[in-house]
């Protein structure tokens, strides 16, 4: 048989003209490393097409071009290098390229006192751009927390108190009394409501970077909060972990105040905008709260 050369009608003009934004493909498998783990990720990559009489662009290099994250540590040095490929192969078509890359960061994390850990997941997107201004990379990150009512703690704190007066008023108010009283379910009468809450963070990140900073990020927002989800615990970390409750009382306001000021103070941050949201266990809807820092045009 004859071997005759493969039609390519994507090297004839368009029939309809016109350059485009954005061309490529989304929802790519693709095996990421992200701090010393490998996940499951997906990738969303194109360039934009600037000549207005070609038809398309060259897809499968783009895909191709990926090939250099697998498996490796993510950094933005890698990312720089495949969004140049992506350039490289699509002279005089395109002056811009897009990467984006998401997935669930895996984390091993220490209970608060026992030397139990575990893993949790922290999803992720970055999101990169490379054009004539350079490179430019934003970081969504969503990070889980504790927040317990403040006001719902002074109202338990007031049913207590009331719940003291009751029991001591006509009685003598002894140490061992109190303290048999503290410890038995008469005592402690109320309790603050807490919920599951979470932070959900879009940060730009600085020029020059080279690694990707998504654990030190983690742990800056973990430790601002004070009140991280936890993993294997034993008692010991639960009792921990109602402290930690009872000392970090916080409003959906408090919460994006302690992450405002805790990201201002990050090496390796540009700008970033915030949102917080408390899934309340009091009400049928959430309480939120945002805030941003030199955001403006991102």
């Amino acid at each position: 048989m004859n071997q005759q050369a493969l039609v390519d009608v994507a090297a004839v003009s368009a029939p309809c003209q016109g350059a485009l934004h954005w061309v490529g493909m989304e929802q790519i498998a693709l095996p990421l490393r992200v701090a010393g783990q490998t996940i499951a990720g997906r990738a969303a990559a194109g360039v934009n097409l600037v000549d207005p009489l070609a038809r398309g662009i060259h897809m499968s290099r783009l895909y191709l071009a990926l090939a250099g994250l697998d498996n490796q540590e993510l950094s933005l040095v890698r990312v720089a290098s495949v969004l140049e490929t992506f350039l490289e192969s699509h002279r005089e078509l395109s002056n811009a390229a897009f990467l984006d890359l998401s997935g669930e960061a895996l984390l091993n994390r220490p209970a608060l006192i026992s030397p139990l850990s575990g893993w949790k997941t922290y999803p992720f997107t970055l999101r990169c751009r490379r054009d004539e201004h350079g490179l430019q990379a934003i970081l969504e990150l969503t990070v889980g927390y504790s927040s317990t009512c403040p006001c719902s703690a002074a109202l338990a704190r007031q049913l207590i108190q009331q719940a003291f007066d009751e029991r001591f008023t006509d009685t003598p108010v002894t140490h061992d009394g109190v303290r048999e009283w503290l410890g038995g379910e008469q005592g402690i009468v109320a309790t603050p409501h807490s919920q599951r809450s979470q932070a959900h963070l879009s940060i730009r990140l600085a020029n020059g970077l080279d690694d990707l900073p998504l654990a030190a990020f983690v742990d800056r927002i973990e430790s601002a909060l004070g009140t991280a989800l936890q993993t294997a615990v034993k008692r010991i970390d639960e009792q921990a972990f109602a402290l930690a409750n009872g000392q970090n009382l916080m409003f959906c306001e408090d919460a994006a105040r302690r992450l405002h000021q805790a990201l201002r103070g990050q090496a390796g941050i540009e700008g970033f905008r915030l949102r917080v949201v408390h899934a309340e266990s009091l009400h049928a809807h959430d309480a939120v709260a945002r805030s941003e820092w030199n955001w403006a045009g991102s």
